[in-house]
């Protein structure tokens, strides 16, 4: 008699699941999985009132993930809308983004800071072309720690126009390397997905806003 209760109870939780059309179970697969549990038990050996409690908390606890997860999405999407419509303000105006390289154009030069993490110590940067030479070395003296800001007017160690194109730059404090920052002007904004939005900014690319280490 218990096997066949067993049996037809089986039967109707798999009835009950096939036809739900999630691929999870929901609140109302669980409520269908246990009324028929209920509905085909044993009169006999009738369902265990701990286990009844038990199964009540699990759909209890389905029932409360399923409205976090529909709260968290919800959330992440006002945040994310959030986050583009506060990086739209930066279109025209100058960031400075973490960079090893630029592009020079035109007459202009190039704009860009360096991390100094320890201040008091002779602070440098270089610009290198592309097959690795060193065509120009620019001192910054002994700056504060902090961003410390370099211009690069375009030209070589003798005050000749570099050709435009992309160039290595590559910073020293005293004897350590440490990153460096190119500035560019912001020209539109975008979302990344989950990364959130980005930045296109002339001269340079795409960057996301999390990277933006100064806004002028």
């Amino acid at each position: 008699m218990a096997d066949i209760a067993i049996n037809n109870t089986n039967s109707a939780a798999s009835q009950a699941v096939q036809g739900s059309k999630s691929s999870t179970l929901s609140q109302a697969d669980f409520l269908s999985l246990l009324t028929q549990q209920m509905r085909n038990q044993d009169p006999t050996q009738p369902m265990d009132s701990s286990q009844m409690v038990s199964q009540l908390a699990q759909i209890a606890q389905v029932s409360a993930t399923q409205s976090l997860q529909t709260s968290f999405d919800s959330l992440s999407t006002a945040l994310q809308g959030n986050q583009l419509l506060q990086a739209s303000d930066l279109v025209g105006r100058d960031v400075t983004v973490p960079s090893n390289a630029v592009k020079l154009e035109g007459t202009a030069g190039i704009d860009g800071a360096i991390n100094v993490t320890t201040g008091g110590q002779t602070a440098a940067v270089q610009i290198v072309d592309s097959a690795g030479n060193v065509v120009r070395t620019i001192s910054l003296g002994t700056p504060d720690a902090g961003l410390a800001d370099f211009h690069w007017d375009g030209k070589d160690e003798h005050g000749q126009a570099l050709p435009e194109g992309a160039y290595g730059i590559k910073a020293q404090v005293g004897t350590t390397a440490v990153q460096t920052y190119v500035t560019g002007k912001v020209a539109s904004v975008g979302m990344a997905g989950e990364q959130g939005a980005y930045l296109q900014v002339n001269g340079f690319g795409g960057v996301l806003l999390a990277q933006v280490a100064r806004i002028d």
